[in-house]
C-alpha cells in the first residue's frame, strides 16, 4: 500500500500541474486527485484483466515516449555545450552519511519495478525462459532511458533547483519548451498511471496466492463470477492505500516503504543463498553467479541499517509494524487447532464477503 501511495502522489502532482501552472499545487488538490486516480485503477483492476493488460501496454508507450520528449531536447542542449551543472558533480564536500539511505531508496525505487513480474509468473507462458529474458531487457531499457533522463535535466538545472522544485519535469519543461512545456506533466501523469495499474495487477496477485497458500483469508483467493478477476485480493489494498495517502507525503512514506522492503528482499536473497549451500539439488530454472546475490544482499542490509540511524522515527514505525508479522503468523498459520471462536469468526468473515463481493473459489 504505501508504495502504491508514493507513485499514486507523483501522479496526483503531475495531473494537476498543467491547471496550476505556474503556480504551486495545493497539498489537499494533490490528494484527492491522487485518491481519484487509485480510485479509477481499481475500478480497471476490478472489472477486466484484459483491459487491464492492454491499457498497460499502452501505458507503457506513453512512459517511453514522455521520456523521449525530455531526453531528445536535453541531448541537443548537452551537445550544444550545456555542461556547466556537470562540473564537480561528485563533489563529495556536502555529502551527509545521514542522507545516503534516503538517496539510495529513492534511486533503487525508480528501478525496483524488476521484481513485480515475480508476482505474475503463473500467467505468464514459459516463465523459465520469460522471466529473466524480460527482466535483463527491462532492466537495460529502463537504466538507459532513467541515466540519459537525469543526463537531460542537468543540461538546464543545476542541482539546487532540481532539489528545490516539486515536480522536476515541469521545471524542465518551462525552461526549455515554453508553451509545450503544458505536454510534459500530462505525459508523466500517464506515465504513473501505468505504474499504478502494474503495480497494482502484480501486488494483487501476492494477495490472491498468499490466500491460496493459506496465509490469508480464504476469501482473497476467490474470483469474480463473471468478470474473473480476484476482485477481495484488488480491494483489499484500497483502505490501506487510502489511509497512507492521507497520513503521509512522498518521502516520509518512501523511507518508510524502503525499509520493509529492502529488509525482507535482503532476508529473502540471504535466504536463497542458504538453500544454494544446504539443498544444492533442488531444481533451479536458472541461476545467477553467486556473486550477485552477495553483494546484493551487502547492499540491502548496508541501508537499512543505515536507515534506522538516518531516519528512526518511519523506520521503526516499519519495523513495528513489521513485527506484528509473528503473533499473526502464529495465531493464524502455525497453530493447527485455532481456538473455535476465532474460526467462526474468519468462516463467518469469509461468507460475508463472498456473498457482498459474489466470488467464487477459484476451481469453480
Amino acid at each position: 500500500p504505501a508504495a502504491m501511495a508514493v507513485i499514486s502522489l507523483t501522479f496526483g502532482q503531475y495531473i494537476l500541474e498543467p491547471l496550476f501552472m505556474p503556480c504551486a499545487v495545493p497539498p489537499m488538490a494533490v490528494k484527492l486527485a491522487t485518491a481519484i486516480g487509485i480510485t479509477s485503477v481499481m475500478y480497471l483492476n476490478s472489472m477486466s484483466v484484459t483491459w487491464t493488460a492492454r491499457i498497460q501496454i499502452v501505458l507503457t508507450f506513453c512512459k517511453l515516449l514522455a521520456m523521449g520528449v525530455i531526453i531528445v531536447p536535453g541531448m541537443y542542449q548537452l551537445f550544444k555545450g550545456e555542461t556547466k551543472n556537470f562540473e564537480n558533480a561528485f563533489d563529495m564536500n556536502n555529502v551527509k552519511l545521514s542522507g545516503m539511505p534516503l538517496a539510495f531508496y529513492s534511486g533503487m525505487y525508480a528501478y525496483a519495478g524488476w521484481f513485480y513480474l515475480n508476482f505474475v509468473t503463473e500467467e505468464v507462458d514459459n516463465p523459465e525462459r520469460t522471466v529473466p529474458l524480460a527482466i535483463c531487457i527491462s532492466m537495460a531499457i529502463v537504466t538507459c532511458c532513467y541515466v540519459l533522463t537525469n543526463v537531460a535535466y542537468y543540461t538546464v538545472m543545476s542541482a539546487e533547483e532540481l532539489l528545490a522544485s516539486e515536480a522536476v519535469a515541469v521545471t524542465f519543461a518551462e525552461k526549455l519548451m515554453g508553451n509545450f512545456s503544458v505536454v510534459v506533466p500530462l505525459f508523466v501523469a500517464l506515465s504513473c498511471f501505468g505504474s499504478m495499474n502494474g503495480s497494482l495487477f502484480a501486488l494483487s496477485r501476492m494477495f490472491y496466492v498468499a490466500s491460496r497458500e493459506g496465509h490469508l483469508p480464504e476469501v482473497f483467493s476467490m474470483i469474480h463470477v463473471r468478470k474473473h478477476t480476484p476482485l477481495a485480493a484488488v480491494l483489499i489494498l484500497y483502505p490501506m492505500t487510502m489511509l497512507q495517502l492521507f497520513l503521509g507525503d512522498i518521502y516520509s512514506l518512501l523511507n518508510f516503504m524502503s525499509f520493509l522492503r529492502w529488509l525482507f528482499i535482503g532476508v529473502v536473497v540471504l535466504g536463497l543463498i542458504y538453500l544454494r549451500y544446504t539443498k544444492p539439488d533442488l531444481p533451479r530454472p536458472f541461476k545467477v553467479p553467486l556473486f550477485i546475490p552477495v553483494v546484493f544482499c551487502i547492499t540491502c542490509f548496508f541501508m537499512v541499517f543505515l536507515s534506522l540511524y538516518s531516519d528512526p522515527v518511519n523506520t521503526g514505525i516499519g519495523f513495528a509494524i513489521s513485527l506484528t508479522g509473528i503473533p499473526a503468523y502464529y495465531i493464524f498459520i502455525y497453530f493447527n487447532h485455532r481456538p473455535k471462536w476465532l474460526q467462526r469468526a474468519l468462516d463467518c468473515f469469509n461468507r460475508t464477503l463472498q456473498i457482498l463481493l459474489v466470488v467464487v473459489p477459484a476451481e469453480q
